[in-house]
């Protein structure tokens, strides 16, 4: 007879696998617009500290998505072309930051 697996953490067929591969991407990409949202509303002044818990998580989580390797070459390139625009967005919160002459620790 055989044992059940535990499908809970990872799914069993290749077709599951790229759905799930899929949502991590889509939710990587509303964080990211989220955190761009947090920023300007911190740079805006309606808030004192800036989210850099957020940014923190959301660059650990890239480098979870990132180190998978079952990702297929459309999934990679939609990944690389998040983590460029996240670049992006910090090298902009960096640079606003050193001009209102705080540092982003």
């Amino acid at each position: 007879m055989p044992t059940p697996i535990n499908n809970r953490y990872r799914p069993s067929t290749r077709l599951e696998q790229a759905a799930a591969i899929d949502k991590q991407i889509t939710k990587l990409e509303d964080d990211i617009r989220k955190l761009k949202i947090d920023f300007d509303i911190y740079f805006n002044g309606s808030v004192k500290r800036p989210p850099l818990e957020s940014r923190a998580r959301i660059e650990a989580y890239i480098k979870r998505v990132s180190d998978n390797r079952s990702l297929s070459y459309a999934q990679r390139y939609q990944l690389n072309a998040l983590v460029a625009r996240f670049t992006s967005y910090r090298e902009l919160w960096r640079r606003t930051m050193r001009a209102r002459g705080e540092e982003l620790i």
